[in-house]
């Protein structure tokens, strides 16, 4: 069954369209950029998004066939409306992993997180620049990196290189990012594009 798009959600693809032009990008990275922007009103994320529409296809293409979706953070999780996703920051043993190595509380829900999906998952990094680097750091064998931390300190350092990794992935240059942006680009590799429902990007 198609999913039924609000008619906010079709006003504001209008508005956005109408703004800026979106329609020379391949399908799967127009459809990124655009729920990108759509979930944080910034138009300034077209030149600043930067990823691979071959990467963006086989995402979604291993989405659709049941690949587990990891989360950094709660916030992130629940943004990611389109699937469910495995957050592991609350775990006891992230807690425990936080105390014995001296890691953030994100980085080590990823670890937790890395050893029950094993390769071939989504991981949607959205929260802590911590948890990209350490996920990058364990060396993942993902279907794709959304690594869009928010901050000042190690956020773009870390997108860096996930971006020098030459991992699939979806990420940006600047500091800015955040839960709501990773989720929206998640979502969009299992919505596709919300004004031509009955046309999904192939």
């Amino acid at each position: 069954m198609a999913r039924v798009v609000h008619r906010i959600e079709k006003q504001s693809y209008e508005i956005l369209r109408a703004r800026v032009d979106t329609s020379g990008l391949p399908p799967w990275t127009r459809a990124v950029v655009e729920r990108v922007i759509h979930a944080s009103a910034d138009i300034s994320y077209l030149p600043d998004l930067v990823c691979a529409e071959a990467d963006l296809a086989a995402a979604a293409a291993a989405l659709r066939h049941g690949a587990p979706v990891v989360a950094d953070s709660a916030m992130t999780a629940a943004g990611i409306t389109a699937r469910g996703a495995v957050c592991r920051v609350a775990d006891p043993q992230a807690a425990a992993l936080t105390r014995v190595l001296g890691i953030t509380r994100a980085a080590a829900g990823i670890r937790v997180a890395g050893s029950e999906v094993g390769p071939g998952a989504v991981w949607v990094i959205g929260t802590a620049p911590s948890a990209l680097a350490d996920l990058l750091a364990r060396g993942p064998a993902p279907a794709l990196v959304i690594g869009l931390p928010v901050g000042f300190v190690g956020a773009v350092e870390a997108k860096r290189a996930l971006r020098d990794s030459e991992l699939p992935s979806v990420t940006n240059i600047s500091e800015k990012g955040g839960a709501a942006v990773a989720a929206a680009a998640l979502n969009a590799l299992v919505y596709g594009d919300p004004l031509n429902p009955q046309e999904p990007p192939s």
